[in-house]
């Protein structure tokens, strides 16, 4: 049977309802609940969710590690939670993921922005003392989205969302290289839920200030997490695109979001298979949505980006991608790089 969540919300004044959702004995019989919320807005959304939430204790995530989420495990056993209620952005929520994991209890997600994937995927993204991995851990019980606190969001971070749901085209074609080069195993119906993701989102005029458009964004991000729990990794929704991405976490910390770099990882990795359609199709809606295209627009050098180019191979090993399949020099990924940065400049 299709693993989804027992409910899923996006609307205006979700944290406000909580309260209704964890009265459904599914999530708890008890009623015993932990709730995680972040440093930024925790006491705003204390506030919000105190005249609905009862007893429930409030744990407060100070970041997206490993530690963090490990402190946070440790509390909810020793509280004997039934559940455990993640409330903020992409690092409150992987954090609590991780933390549900570790105690062996259900994890309810509501998102407050909409910056990437993670909102339904069964993936935590933490730092560590090495850099950032990723960490398998079961999709969450229940899913909100509160529209309020998302138009309150830094609009970069909502816009973030874009980038990392369309790049699920170039991981759609990655899987299928992968498929046809090496005889890999590939999921159809994983394949079409993270397209249909990327479909939803790509070619609508509308953005951000939209209820409607942030419906349909949060929807895709969904979607595409759930992919990731059908297929039993991230393949559909991670490929070269991805890789690139992890590389410029690795060797520049703090160049950029997530999803920004995803979207021109999709971009450069279109460019590499001369998909013109498809690569003007991505660039228009990058740029429609003001996220950035070429390597320049996040502050790295076409050289600093052949650096992460040619160490993008190594973030996923076993993984089979354009950038595997190419297997570029470094003098040919400089003037893949530089090809790029021309054609997307014009």
């Amino acid at each position: 049977m299709l693993p989804a969540p027992l409910r899923m919300e996006v609307r205006r004044g979700a944290i406000a309802q909580l309260g209704s959702l964890l009265a459904d004995s599914r999530v708890a019989t008890s009623g015993r609940v932990a709730v995680a919320v972040g440093t930024a807005q925790g006491d705003k959304i204390a506030s919000v969710i105190a005249p609905t939430l009862g007893e429930a204790q409030l744990f407060r995530v100070p970041d997206g590690s490993v530690d963090a989420a490990v402190s946070l495990g440790a509390d909810l056993r020793k509280g004997a939670y039934e559940a455990v209620v993640g409330i903020g952005g992409g690092k409150t929520i992987d954090a609590t993921k991780y933390a549900a994991s570790l105690a062996g209890i259900p994890m309810v997600a509501v998102a407050t922005n909409l910056s990437h994937d993670g909102i339904c995927s069964p993936v935590a993204s933490l730092v560590h003392e090495g850099g950032k991995g990723s960490f398998g851990v079961p999709m969450p019980l229940a899913i909100m989205v509160d529209l309020d606190f998302v138009h309150d969001a830094p609009s970069s971070l909502v816009r973030a969302g874009v980038g990392d749901v369309v790049s699920n085209l170039s991981a759609i074609e990655d899987w299928q290289l992968g498929a046809a080069e090496r005889g890999e195993p590939i999921d159809g119906l994983a394949c079409s839920m993270a397209r249909t993701a990327a479909e939803a989102v790509i070619g609508r005029s509308d953005s951000i200030e939209s209820d409607a458009f942030l419906t349909v964004l949060a929807e895709a991000l969904v979607l595409s997490g759930m992919s990731m729990v059908i297929a039993g990794s991230s393949r559909p929704s991670s490929g070269g695109d991805h890789e690139i991405l992890h590389a410029v976490d690795q060797l520049f910390p703090g160049t950029s979001n997530h999803g920004e770099l995803a979207g021109i990882g999709a971009a450069f990795c279109f460019f590499l298979r001369k998909d013109e359609p498809r690569l003007t199709q991505v660039t228009d809606c990058l740029r429609r949505h003001e996220l950035p295209v070429s390597p320049g627009d996040v502050g790295l050098t076409a050289e600093q980006f052949t650096e992460a180019v040619m160490l993008a191979p190594a973030t996923r090993p076993g993984r089979y991608t354009i950038l595997e399949h190419l297997r570029l020099s470094e003098s040919e990924a400089r003037e893949r790089v530089e090809d790029y940065v021309r054609a997307v400049g014009r």
